[in-house]
């Protein structure tokens, strides 16, 4: 499980933030749930970090859930249909339990 502890996502932070998912993913870690419930905003890098990692698991045969979507986000991911991409679930309990 990796939390995000960042208000936004964008240009300043998504290059470290696909590097820590690359790390897990390294590790062995090819699961992964991501909680976005600190992040307000998510910009074209930060779509794009999460899509690169999104591609990784899957090319390691494993799965990338996001949980805890604010609405903005929430918005944004039904905007660009990246919530048919996804596995997105409003909390982490639920993400957690399904998995």
């Amino acid at each position: 499980m990796l939390h995000v502890k960042e208000k936004r996502l964008d240009a300043h932070n998504s290059g470290e933030f696909k590097n820590r998912i690359t790390r897990l993913i390294e590790e062995g870690n090819i699961n992964l749930i991501i909680d976005l419930g600190d992040v307000s905003f998510i910009d074209s890098s930060g779509l794009g970090a999460l899509l690169s990692g999104y591609k990784n698991v899957n090319s390691h045969q494993g799965s990338l859930i996001l949980s805890s979507l604010q609405s903005q986000v929430q918005s944004l991911f039904e905007l660009t249909r990246l919530h048919r991409v996804f596995t997105i679930y409003p909390s982490l309990e639920e993400a957690m339990s399904n998995t």
